[in-house]
């Protein structure tokens, strides 16, 4: 059986310093090989910790941040699974409008409806209430993805009063994976 590869994308929301010990280091010990690319803000708050260094020594591919230029090739093998963890409000909208305004986004929405795809939208109580949230759910439910949602896995937090030592649910994440994969 060939290594199965996980393309890996996050933004910039809280839980993400815990993206290397809680998703990128068990699918590696799975057997799996990550290729990770975040959005330009989650890019710099690893970078700032020092965890774009860990997680590409973890993986052995770079860490993206930004598109290549046209003459050079993909720096991350071909997937067989997208994972958007943790993903915000503002990436998981864009995901489900289409709208591909960054590199983190663009492999995702390029590959929405052919790759198998698992979503963990991060979001508070807040973001859930704005008008437009149950649409854009509805618009990734009906696509061909696997979402990480429902008070079961994220019970929702008014903001600023979970904590700052909120686990998010990585476990879940991997499970789905494992399923999907069969790893």
């Amino acid at each position: 059986m060939s290594q199965k590869v996980i393309g890996l994308v996050a933004s910039a929301v809280g839980g993400l310093d815990a993206l290397h010990d809680g998703l990128v280091a068990p699918l590696v010990a799975r057997g799996c090989r990550v290729a990770v690319t975040l959005t330009p803000t989650a890019g710099a708050w690893l970078e700032d910790i020092g965890d774009t260094a860990r997680i590409a020594a973890t993986t052995g591919l770079p860490v993206r941040t930004s598109p290549r230029l046209p003459r050079e090739q993909s720096p991350h093998p071909p997937i067989d699974l997208y994972i958007g963890a943790p993903l915000s409000a503002n990436s998981t909208a864009k995901l489900a409008l289409g709208i591909a305004d960054n590199q983190a986004l663009t492999v995702l929405c390029e590959n929405i409806a052919t790759t198998p795809m698992i979503i963990f939208p991060r979001v508070n109580a807040a973001h859930a209430r704005q008008p437009a949230w149950d649409e854009h759910l509805r618009r990734l439910y009906r696509s061909p993805i696997h979402l990480i949602w429902g008070e079961d896995v994220w019970p929702l937090a008014e903001p600023r009063t979970a904590g700052p030592n909120r686990v998010l649910p990585w476990s879940s994440i991997i499970d789905t994976a494992a399923r999907i994969l069969a790893i």
